[in-house]
């Protein structure tokens, strides 16, 4: 599995904006598909919310290739 670690400097970002900032979907319709077809877990779960607030800890992860982790 690919691994990306992604800082933050705010309290919190949203899973779409995460994938966008990461460089993992190129526009906000692209996470928008992946996420309602239930590709991305956050920290291990399914996730369908695109609103979903990921903290500093918290992981994403996509079709199970690639994860993101939030510093």
């Amino acid at each position: 599995m690919e691994r990306h670690e992604i800082s933050i400097s705010t309290e919190y970002i949203k899973l779409q904006d995460l994938l966008k900032f990461a460089g993992a979907v190129e526009t906000g319709g692209d996470a928008k598909r992946i996420i309602q077809e239930g590709r991305v877990t956050v920290n291990g779960e399914s996730c369908t919310m695109r609103g979903k607030k990921l903290r500093p800890g918290d992981r994403a992860a996509i079709d199970g290739e690639t994860e993101l982790v939030v510093r």
